[in-house]
């Protein structure tokens, strides 16, 4: 496979993408962090974030707007996962990464697809519901549900891991092309407080499922909002949730440097065709 260093159609997608995505977790800390200090706002997920959005000015066209962003995002984890974009090579640690980025890649379709739905007023995204609960309840309706809830569960909480370790690590910028001197030290350590929050809320995500594989209840499946709420609950909760909160805005904003800074070498779209085919080849 050739590589080209060359802007084209999907370097532009991931970087929309990127920005999308920084945009909708910017939007989740901001209300979150108000919301703890008792200052209006909503300790919500993304899609509170995109119905928040749709309220304002020009509510319609921004989210619309995300939703292209997204799916873009989407197209460029499938590409990663795919072709291997990065270079990451054949590793087990490389090929449980790349199977991250497979299974992103189908969480922020179905979020592009909701933002659209909102967008173009149609669907039942404007209804609200539980993306976490309603998946749940399916797996546990399948043969060996709990199990597989529990595998589920198990993979959140070592995601909420993976995050923490690279906050610790500090390598978060590792594929960025920052500048040199302040802005990057302060770019990464922006980067690690995202990946800090963002790791204890999946951790906590993570309980939640392992809780419903247990009790084979899906009402004890909770997303990102109930793991604000749980947050909120503790002694002091609103310092940890503000926290946490200001956390997930720390990594939107992040998300909005790697818009511009990510190192993206993006394979020719024919190239990215063939390798998704064959993929899909290889599944059937």
């Amino acid at each position: 496979m050739s590589w080209s260093r060359d802007d084209n159609t999907l370097e532009y997608l991931a970087r929309f993408g990127f920005g999308a995505r920084g945009t909708v977790y910017c939007v989740v800390g901001a209300l979150a962090v108000l919301a703890a200090f008792g200052h209006g706002g909503s300790a919500g997920d993304s899609k509170d974030a995109l119905r928040f959005v749709l309220g304002g000015p020009f509510g319609a066209v921004l989210v619309g707007l995300i939703a292209l962003g997204l799916f873009g995002f989407a197209s460029w984890r499938l590409v990663e996962a795919v072709t291997d974009a990065d270079r990451r090579g054949s590793s087990p640690k490389a090929l449980l990464v790349r199977g991250g980025h497979l299974i992103s890649a189908v969480a922020y379709l179905a979020l592009a697809v909701t933002a659209g739905s909102l967008a173009f007023g149609i669907g039942r995204a404007s209804a609200g519901g539980d993306g976490v609960r309603d998946w749940t309840r399916w797996l546990l309706d399948q043969p060996f549900g709990p199990w597989l809830v529990g595998l589920v569960g198990l993979g959140v909480a070592g995601t909420g891991i993976g995050y923490a370790v690279k906050a610790w690590k500090g390598d978060v910028a590792d594929r960025l092309s920052l500048p040199i001197g302040a802005v990057g030290r302060w770019a990464c350590t922006l980067g690690r407080f995202g990946y800090a929050a963002r790791g204890v809320a999946f951790l906590i995500i993570g309980g939640f499922v392992l809780t419903a594989a247990w009790t084979q209840a899906s009402s004890d499946a909770k997303g990102l909002s109930g793991a604000f709420q749980a947050l909120r609950a503790q002694p002091y909760g609103w310092i940890l949730l503000g926290i946490v909160a200001a956390g997930h805005f720390a990594f939107g904003a992040f998300g909005l440097i790697q818009a511009r800074y990510r190192r993206i070498e993006a394979p020719d779209l024919d190239e990215t065709d063939a390798a998704v085919a064959k993929a899909v080849r290889a599944l059937t």
